[in-house]
């Protein structure tokens, strides 16, 4: 089974329901459901996500939603070693993106999930959009 990390912004769209992004996202997240893939998302990104729906949502109802994603994807933690790592590099020009990718890297997570391809030139994991993904799973 792939793993993945999902980057901050495919949550969002699912949270969200962004089109025209929303299908490919709820296909991937269904995937997770029936465990054809393991999905996973770094602690920083629950932070991010929580600091942007803050304003949009109540407290309890901003917990229930995260509290729900707990259920489908599993939380990896952002330890000294990955900002010192990603600290370091010097390839990202986002040092956000440079923790996602030290993320998946010291967790060996197979594939990155994000739309932002251009910000993950220096990855050394590949990295694809939900649309991407999902077709290429059977």
């Amino acid at each position: 089974m792939k793993s993945v990390l999902l980057d901050t912004n495919i949550i969002l769209d699912l949270i969200g329901r962004r089109m025209p992004f929303y299908p490919a996202t709820a296909r991937l997240f269904s995937l997770g459901e029936r465990q054809k893939v393991q999905l996973y998302t770094s602690s920083l990104s629950i932070a991010s996500i929580a600091y942007i729906l803050r304003k949009e949502l109540t407290r309890d109802n901003l917990r229930k939603i995260l509290s729900n994603l707990a259920l489908l994807v599993d939380t990896l933690d952002l330890s000294g070693k990955i900002i010192e790592l990603a600290l370091a590099e010097k390839s990202f020009d986002d040092f956000e993106d440079s923790i996602q990718f030290f993320t998946a890297r010291e967790n060996n997570i197979d594939i990155i999930i994000s739309r932002n391809h251009k910000d993950f030139k220096a990855s050394t994991i590949p990295v694809m959009d939900c649309g991407q993904f999902v077709s290429s799973i059977k």
